[in-house]
């Protein structure tokens, strides 16, 4: 996995660069944490499971 992706922020309104910045494995899989490089908001991904709020 790469140590950066493009996702869309809802704090900023709009897509950005999200940085990895921590990752475990788990018993679902490996669960990724990601900051928004403009304002530091962040969500976790585990396989497909995504917490961010976009649908």
């Amino acid at each position: 996995m790469s140590l950066e992706t493009e996702h869309h922020c809802p704090a900023c309104g709009e897509e950005r660069t999200f940085w990895r910045s921590a990752s475990t494995l788990v018993h679902l899989g490996e669960k990724v944490k990601w900051r928004c490089s403009e304002c530091n908001y962040g969500f976790v991904r585990i396989g497909d499971i995504d917490t961010s709020a976009e649908a």
